[in-house]
C-alpha cells in the first residue's frame, strides 16, 4: 500500500482525531441551547402577522422585497470581505457575533410592535410603508453581519469532523424535546381564541407577547453560546484576497455542486403549509392539537432515526444519503398531494389530518440522517477548500454561493406576492372565508408546487466527489497541515521574541 493509502486507512480507522475532543461540557450545553434557540420563535406565523395584523399590501411587499433583496446582494460582498479579513484575539467571527447579537435582537423585538406603531391603518398607508421599508433595509444589513459570521463560525468550533457530527447529532436529537415548537403551538391556540371571539383581546397583543418574548429568550441563549465557545480551526495569518473567496466557488468542486444544487432548488415556489390549514380548515384548537399530536407521535421516530446516522455513514457515501433523503422526501410530498386531490379531500379535515400524520411519521425515519448530512456537508466542503488551497474563506465563499440564490429569492418573493393576488387571496378576511378557488390553489402551492419547481436541485448532488476514501485522506492530511501551521507560527513568534 502506498503512503496515501496508509494515511487513508489510518484516518478511516479514526486515528487522526478519535481520542481527542475539543469541546467541553459547558460549551456543549451552550451549543445545544443555541441550536434550540434558533427555532424558538413564531416565524411560522409571520405571514399571518403581515397579512392580517400589520396589513402591508401584497404589491408593496413585492417592491420592498425587491429593493431589500438587491441591497442584500450588494452589501454581502463587502461585509463578507470584511469578516474574512478579520484577525482578533477573539477570533475571526466571534467579534461580530458577540457585539451585534443584542442590538439585532432588539430590532427583532421592535418588529412585533409594528401594529401598535401604526394601529388600524390601511395596507397602503404611506408612513407605515416608509417605516416598513427603512426597517427592512436596516435589519437586513445588520443581520448580514451575524448571518455570515454564524455560518462560518459553526465550522470552526472544532477541527475534529467526528466531534462535529456528534455535536450536530446531539443538538438535533435533544433540542426537539426542549420545546422548540412550543411557541408555535401556544400561539396557534391563542390565535384561535382571538379570531373566533372566545377571548376578547386584540390579535396584535398575542403577536407582541409571543414574538417579543421568544426573541428575548432566543437572544440570551445564543449570546451565551458565543461568549463561552471558541474558534479552534486556525486561520492563515495572511488575509486572503476577496477574489480567492469568489474563485473558490469554482475551484472548490464540492462548493460549486452545492451552489448549483441550491440554484436549481431555489426555483421552488410555494406556500407555508400552516397558511393552508388556517385558511382552508380554520384556525381552531382541534387542528392545532391534532397537528401537535402528530408531532408527538412522529417525534420518537425522529429521535430513533439519529441512531441510523453513524451506521449509514459507514455503509453509504455522503452522496448516496444526500440524494436518497431528497428523493424520499419528494415521494412523500407527492403522496400527500395525491390523497388531497382525490375527491377534493384537501377540504376534508379528517382525511388530511390522517395522511398528514402518516407523512410526518415516515418523514421522520430519515429525519436524523437528513439533518446531520445537510449540516455537515457544508463544513466538509470548507475543509476541502482548506485541504486543496491552504486557506479558509468561509464568509466570502458562503456569500459567493448564496448571491445567485438571494437574487432568486428576491424574484421568488415578488412572484409569490403576485401569485397571492392572482389566486384571489383577500387580506383581512375572516379565517376560513377565502374563495374555493383560493383554497384549492393554497393547497397546491403548499403540497406539490415546491417539489415540482425545485426538482432539478437533485441533479448536482449526483456528482458529489468526496468518497469515503478521499474523505479519510483529506482529514489525515488536514491534521498535518494545521499542526505545521501552528508550529510555524509559534517558531516565528519565538524568533521575534529572542531577536536583539
Amino acid at each position: 500500500m502506498d503512503e496515501n493509502g496508509k494515511r487513508a486507512a489510518d484516518a478511516a480507522n479514526g486515528n487522526v482525531y478519535r481520542s481527542y475532543n475539543y469541546v467541553g461540557t459547558k460549551e456543549t450545553v451552550a451549543y445545544l441551547f443555541n441550536d434550540w434557540s434558533n427555532c424558538f420563535n413564531i416565524n411560522g406565523y409571520k405571514n399571518r402577522f403581515i397579512w392580517d395584523v400589520v396589513k402591508i399590501d401584497f404589491g408593496i411587499q413585492a417592491i420592498v422585497g425587491l429593493f431589500t433583496g438587491v441591497w442584500d446582494v450588494i452589501n454581502d460582498v463587502f461585509i463578507s470581505a470584511l469578516v474574512d479579513g478579520t484577525r482578533t484575539r477573539l477570533g475571526k467571527f466571534r467579534p461580530y457575533l458577540i457585539l451585534m447579537q443584542i442590538p439585532l435582537s432588539l430590532l427583532g423585538i421592535l418588529y412585533w410592535f409594528l401594529p401598535y406603531m401604526f394601529p388600524n391603518t390601511a395596507g397602503t398607508y404611506v408612513p407605515k410603508l416608509i417605516f416598513f421599508f427603512v426597517f427592512g433595509v436596516v435589519t437586513e444589513t445588520a443581520g448580514t453581519f451575524t448571518d455570515i459570521a454564524r455560518a462560518g463560525y459553526m465550522s470552526t468550533v472544532t477541527p475534529n469532523p467526528n466531534e462535529r457530527v456528534r455535536l450536530i447529532t446531539l443538538a438535533e436529537l435533544l433540542t426537539g424535546y426542549m420545546g422548540e415548537d412550543m411557541p408555535t403551538f401556544i400561539l396557534g391556540i391563542l390565535y384561535d381564541f382571538v379570531t373566533t371571539g372566545r377571548w376578547k383581546a386584540p390579535l396584535r397583543s398575542i403577536f407582541v407577547f409571543m414574538g417579543a418574548g421568544t426573541a428575548t429568550v432566543s437572544c440570551w441563549f445564543t449570546f451565551w453560546f458565543f461568549l463561552v465557545s471558541k474558534e479552534r480551526v486556525p486561520q492563515t495569518i495572511e488575509r486572503p484576497d476577496i477574489k480567492q473567496g469568489f474563485l473558490a466557488i469554482v475551484k472548490n468542486y464540492p462548493v460549486f455542486l452545492m451552489a448549483l444544487s441550491d440554484f436549481f432548488g431555489h426555483f421552488a415556489v410555494g406556500m407555508n403549509e400552516r397558511d393552508y390549514w388556517i385558511d382552508v380548515h380554520g384556525a381552531n384548537t382541534m387542528i392545532n392539537s391534532a397537528l401537535a399530536v402528530a408531532g408527538l407521535v412522529s417525534g420518537p421516530v425522529g429521535s430513533v432515526s439519529y441512531a441510523f446516522v453513524q451506521p449509514l455513514r459507514k455503509r453509504f457515501s455522503s452522496k448516496f444519503l444526500w440524494v436518497g433523503a431528497d428523493v424520499y422526501g419528494d415521494v412523500l410530498c407527492v403522496i400527500f398531494f395525491t390523497v388531497g386531490m382525490i375527491n377534493n379531500n384537501y377540504k376534508k379535515l379528517m382525511p388530511m389530518l390522517i395522511v398528514y400524520g402518516f407523512r410526518e411519521i415516515f418523514a421522520k425515519l430519515l429525519f436524523g440522517v437528513n439533518k446531520v448530512i445537510n449540516a455537515d456537508l457544508w463544513n466538509e466542503a470548507m475543509d476541502y477548500c482548506e485541504w486543496k488551497s491552504g486557506y479558509r474563506m468561509e464568509a466570502t465563499t458562503g456569500v459567493a454561493k448564496s448571491l445567485v440564490l438571494k437574487l432568486q429569492n428576491v424574484v421568488r418573493a415578488s412572484v409569490f406576492n403576485v401569485i397571492m393576488k392572482k389566486i384571489g387571496y383577500v387580506q383581512g378576511l375572516k379565517i376560513g372565508t377565502q374563495s374555493e378557488k383560493t383554497k384549492r390553489w393554497e393547497f397546491i402551492l403548499c403540497a406539490i408546487m415546491p417539489t415540482i419547481t425545485g426538482a432539478l436541485g437533485i441533479v448536482p448532488k449526483l456528482f458529489w466527489p468526496i468518497t469515503k476514501k478521499k474523505r479519510a485522506q483529506m482529514y489525515y492530511e488536514l491534521a498535518e497541515q494545521r499542526n505545521r501551521m501552528v508550529t510555524d507560527y509559534v517558531n516565528g513568534f519565538d524568533a521575534e521574541e529572542t531577536s536583539p
